[in-house]
């Protein structure tokens, strides 16, 4: 099972204020936990929502909304991508984590759908071209 950890922004992460060493060592030392253990498949912090945009939908049309954008506590600051065994083993994980922000923080997890999670509608061709995409893609790291 895949899950992704999704760190919240606050107002310091939104304002653009970089960790500092501290925190830089206590995440780098998780960061290797994980790797050691063999379930991290990704992990980054992000910009602030004011590098960022947003592309709005409607039909055929496209907006683009530059940043930042309201609601600090609706942003994303972060990420990890971890492969785990349960929803359990990876509540387990998170609350190992160092606190990544400077007071409160908050980190939202959310599993991954996986290709029988979409049942008959995934086709065998689509299975196919899903797994040829997930190929192409791993060789390129």
């Amino acid at each position: 099972m895949r899950f992704m950890a999704i760190v919240k922004a606050d107002k310091n992460s939104e304002a653009g204020v970089m960790p500092d060493e501290k925190l830089l060592v206590e995440m780098g030392k998780y960061n290797e936990e994980l790797v050691k253990a063999g379930v991290l498949l990704a992990g980054e912090g992000l910009h602030p929502s004011s590098k960022g945009v947003r592309v709005r939908f409607s039909g055929t049309n496209r907006t683009v909304i530059d940043g930042p954008f309201a609601e600090t506590k609706e942003l994303v600051a972060g990420f990890w991508l971890l492969q785990v065994k349960s929803k359990e083993e990876a509540v387990e994980w998170i609350k190992r984590c160092p606190n990544p922000m400077l007071g409160e923080s908050e980190i939202e997890l959310r599993q991954v759908f996986e290709p029988d999670d979409f049942g008959e509608a995934l086709t065998p061709e689509l299975r196919e071209q899903e797994e040829r995409l997930r190929q192409q893609t791993a060789a390129r790291k």
